[in-house]
């Protein structure tokens, strides 16, 4: 607490203490509120660090935001835990953020970092930028030094110009009581509106995308300016900005409100009869609607509470694979999306041509003199075709780079309507050099465990969203945050094909199971032979292993036996199969063969060949839907509906 005497006493780091400015070195005056204040520790560190509380109570120690609240947080060396003061000015004095200068307070409120208060004006000349506000006080700012290289932990950048102008409605829940009592402006779509009260009141659910809550808006008629544009907008699908107080809310659904002071109405709904003003048409209104119906209108759908939790998680475990990766030494590739290649065999690919123009006719292709389309007068002179995996592209930087992986959108023209198939879909698929099967299956189940966690840290509102959906529609998501938290916290289980046959054999010749189709060795696994060994026999992810050549891809490397491959998929509970992977085969002679008993030609392949001719090294990697994770992270049945333009047989829209 700040007193006369702790004024007078040496900082423990032998460095001035906090003054009323907020500055190093700053005055010693005692401030208008007691408030904790602390050097950052070590005498080697520049930045001081201070938590402005209203009292003793808070932490004496604030190495993060979150130790003093979002909007106490002082950084007072000239930097902050997100560079340009966004998180300070929460009290007077109010600082810039520039480094020093302390203006008068603003009466319009200067708020996140004095950048974004409505009642201010900057203006640039070759001595520096000026910012004023309504009150006709100035703070000068002096011209752009070159910054200093930033150190580890330190911002990249120590001053930022991009500032959004609006608070996210995540933000203002994040902060509940916190933020109580401060004007905020708020935009976004409206959700919901309703009347009380013989119109005199509004109740609107608004909502920006930035979090599954929605905010609610009191507007009051007569009070808030814009009331009755806010009236006739059209309700349910209407853009407006908000601008008020925050205040405790009566409701039992949110901590706070925003009492409204002005509305903007952005954009109203056009949909009412002959276009308008209304929400009668509006494809979105107030009603619950089939999964169905919201792939016909994919234009929109992000608004819906479903959807737009889904792109949250699919963002999430986005960012979850790059800082995963990132974390290991692993490079990004981005591997070409048209290639020449066939890398499963399997021949089910979307062929690129410059042949078939807006007006061509079947006569105006050209053909061999047998007959077959010439594809050597096509753009690339060869049949090219859309990629099914970038794995053996992203080889040829592993074999140089040693650890790489890809993630991007991969095709397959395979003619499915089911719940777990797209014709374009997003892969990742990591690549590993100097290493086999035990490093592979290990990279895999680190990998998978890491994204569950991570979605289980921050996305909690989403799961819990799905989780109580699906209980109470008796869908799969049911008990979908336990069945992550298995994952998450188990060691997996590691068996052979051979061994996974031999479970299911016993189990259904005992009679514990009933299958469609027993399995034999050499068949490839139904998804009820894998649910049954991860659910029932183990209870946890599973990984089998050594699988037989013939099911498996060309590339693979070829066990001792000549019978199996040195290949492997994770199994989890509730989908089965959901990624696969194998070590590479790095011997030229057995890849040849293997080729050839594929039906791959390979001097198509030599740069292929290449790989194993100069400095071959054993490697290895897996391949993972990523829409098939987003669905198991969700509990999302359909895979539909965890990406944004599902592309499937007969559907090309938007």
């Amino acid at each position: 607490t700040w007193s006369a005497a702790a004024a007078a006493s040496p900082c423990p780091s032998r460095r001035p203490w906090t003054g009323s400015g907020g500055a190093r070195g700053g005055s010693t005056a005692p401030l208008a509120r007691p408030r904790r204040t602390t050097c950052s520790g070590a005498s080697t560190t520049r930045t001081w660090r201070a938590c402005w509380a209203t009292s003793s109570v808070r932490s004496s120690s604030c190495s993060s935001p979150s130790a003093c609240g979002p909007t106490r947080w002082r950084s007072c060396g000239g930097r902050s835990a997100s560079s340009a003061w966004t998180r300070a000015c929460a009290w007077t004095p109010r600082r810039t953020s520039w480094g020093g200068t302390t203006p008068p307070r603003c009466p319009g409120g200067w708020r996140r970092g004095c950048a974004s208060c409505t009642r201010r004006t900057t203006t640039a000349s070759a001595s520096g930028s000026a910012t004023s506000c309504a009150s006709g006080t100035t703070a000068r700012r002096a011209p752009a030094a070159a910054a200093p290289a930033a150190k580890a932990g330190e911002p990249l950048l120590a001053q930022t110009r991009w500032r959004r102008g609006r608070d996210r409605v995540s933000e203002v829940l994040r902060e509940g009581a916190g933020a109580m009592g401060q004007r905020r402006t708020v935009k976004g779509w409206v959700r919901t509106m309703r009347a009380a009260d013989k119109k005199r009141l509004l109740f609107v659910k608004l909502n920006d995308g930035s979090c599954l809550p929605d905010l609610q808006v009191v507007a009051e008629r007569g009070r808030t300016e814009g009331f009755e544009a806010l009236e006739g907008s059209g309700g349910v699908g209407a853009s407006v900005s908000v601008t008020g107080v925050v205040q405790a809310s009566s409701g039992k659904e949110q901590e706070v409100e925003l009492s409204a002071e002005g509305v903007e109405v952005i954009g109203p709904v056009y949909g009412g009869d002959g276009g308008a003003v209304g929400a009668k048409n509006y494809p979105l209104a107030k009603k619950k609607h089939t999964a169905e119906h919201l792939r016909g209108v994919a234009h929109l759908r992000a608004r819906t509470l479903t959807y737009s939790a889904a792109v949250r998680v699919r963002h999430a475990m986005a960012m979850a694979t790059h800082d995963f990766f990132h974390e290991r030494g692993f490079y990004y590739v981005h591997t070409p999306l048209i290639t020449a290649a066939d890398c499963e065999g399997a021949g089910e690919q979307f062929a690129v041509t410059t042949l078939l123009g807006d007006k061509a006719r079947t006569a105006d292709v050209p053909a061999t003199p047998a007959g077959a389309v010439d594809y050597a007068r096509d753009f690339f002179g060869k049949r090219a075709c859309l990629t099914v995996s970038g794995q053996l592209n992203v080889e040829t930087h592993a074999c140089a780079l040693s650890d790489c992986y890809t993630f991007g959108p991969t095709f397959r023209a395979e003619v499915s309507h089911t719940s777990r198939h797209l014709a374009e879909f997003w892969m990742i698929e990591p690549e590993i050099c100097f290493a086999g099967l035990e490093e592979d299956m290990a990279l895999a189940e680190d990998y998978l465990r890491y994204c569950v966690a991570y979605a289980l840290r921050n996305c909690p509102h989403e799961l819990k969203f799905f989780e109580d959906r699906a209980e109470a529609e008796g869908g799969e998501a049911a008990g979908l945050r336990a069945r992550l938290e298995n994952v998450r916290d188990s060691e997996f289980v590691r068996i052979s094909y051979s061994k996974c046959v031999q479970l299911c054999q016993d189990a259904a010749r005992d009679g514990a199971v009933v299958f469609e189709r027993v399995p034999q060795w050499g068949d490839d696994l139904g998804s009820e032979h894998e649910r049954y060994v991860c659910e029932k026999v183990y209870g946890c992810p599973t990984i089998v292993y050594d699988y037989p050549k013939g099911i498996k891809a060309w590339y693979m490397r070829l066990n001792d036996d000549d019978a199996t491959v040195g290949a492997m998929d994770v199994l989890v509970p509730g989908i089965g199969e959901l990624m696969g992977g194998s070590v590479r085969e790095e011997r030229l002679d057995v890849l040849e063969r293997r080729c050839i008993e594929s039906g791959v030609d390979p001097a198509s392949m030599s740069w292929y060949m290449d790989l194993r001719r100069y400095g071959s090294v054993p490697h290895a990697g897996f391949g993972l839907g990523f829409e098939r994770l987003v669905m198991y992270v969700t509990g999302i049945s359909n895979i539909r509906d965890v990406i944004p333009f599902p592309r499937t047989p007969g559907q090309c829209d938007f």
